[in-house]
């Protein structure tokens, strides 16, 4: 991550330093040693999944004007808006010149695919947010794209790197996709909970963000409670006192044992995807990281 500009280096240290869980790369890997041997072509898609990904939250702090990432501050709130979207464009571009330096076009393939449907899930997002007109259809095609797109990136790079079977591959793509619309489900489970996950709680809600336990709750709603609660969000979703009333409303409404439900809903239908493939050491490890995915406290 060297360059020869100081400022860059000094924020690059910061980012490494600050790491995540680094669960799409572990994803890479377990992938590729589920359907083959780990070989340098894994190295590079774990190494471009995670700069890709990095660079996409990077990004995602500067949309959304969020001064914390991972329990720090985030690169915009430290050194504004400006260098963090350049920042973002650098993690990108090196990731891709990984891809090239090591001619692993299929890998830069997948995961330009990835970032076009990111970038379209971003959009469809914000375009939606405007009106505060999803339903529980488009809540999924928002995720698919925004979320899942690189975890099933993460999950066909690996399975690429050591395969050639199109059947396993595509079974790895769809395993992705479907434990990474899980894992965003518990993300928007976590925005109504109590424990400390590296943002403050209510955040999806000032963001006018349409998740899952929301939908579902407002869909619930008698017709005066769902106009009230859609104008506290459209009018005062920075008014602390009205984000907790709509919270409290959809915990006392069902939406979170909803969102479980669809939650390990997701898991099984992931789950079901690894049967093409023999059991091993590997995949078992690849399914105890699908637990932890749904059971993580944070």
């Amino acid at each position: 991550m060297k360059s020869n500009v100081p400022l860059l280096d000094k924020i690059m240290h910061y980012i490494v330093q600050k790491k995540g869980k680094q669960v799409r790369p572990m994803l890479v890997f377990l992938s590729a040693k589920t359907c083959g041997e780990i070989n340098e072509s894994t190295f590079t898609a774990a190494s471009l999944i995670e700069l890709v990904h990095t660079a996409s939250l990077v990004h995602d702090d500067v949309v959304d004007d969020s001064s914390m990432r991972r329990g720090a501050f985030s690169i915009n709130a430290l050194w504004k808006n400006k260098i963090a979207v350049i920042v973002g464009d650098y993690l990108l571009t090196k990731g891709l010149f990984i891809a090239l330096d090591n001619d692993e076009f299929e890998q830069l393939k997948i995961l330009s695919t990835a970032v076009k449907e990111i970038t379209e899930g971003e959009m469809l997002q914000l375009e939606k947010a405007r009106k505060l007109d999803i339903k529980e259809e488009i809540y999924f095609d928002i995720i698919k794209q925004k979320t899942a797109s690189l975890i099933a990136a993460s999950c066909k790079a690996g399975a690429v790197s050591s395969t050639k079977d199109p059947a396993v591959i595509e079974a790895m793509h769809q395993f992705g996709e479907d434990i990474g619309t899980a894992f965003q489900i518990k993300d928007d489970i976590f925005d109504y909970g109590t424990n400390f996950i590296g943002k403050p709680r209510g955040i999806d809600i000032k963001e006018k963000k349409m998740t899952l336990p929301l939908i579902y709750a407002l869909s619930k709603a008698e017709s005066k409670d769902r106009k009230r609660f859609i104008k506290y969000i459209k009018k005062d979703s920075k008014n602390s006192q009205k984000v907790k009333e709509i919270i409290e409303y959809v915990i006392k409404s069902g939406g979170i044992e909803y969102a479980t439900e669809k939650m390990l809903e997701y898991k099984a239908k992931a789950i079901s995807q690894l049967d093409i493939i023999p059991d091993s050491p590997a995949k078992e490890s690849l399914l105890a990281l699908v637990d932890y995915i749904v059971e993580r406290n944070k």
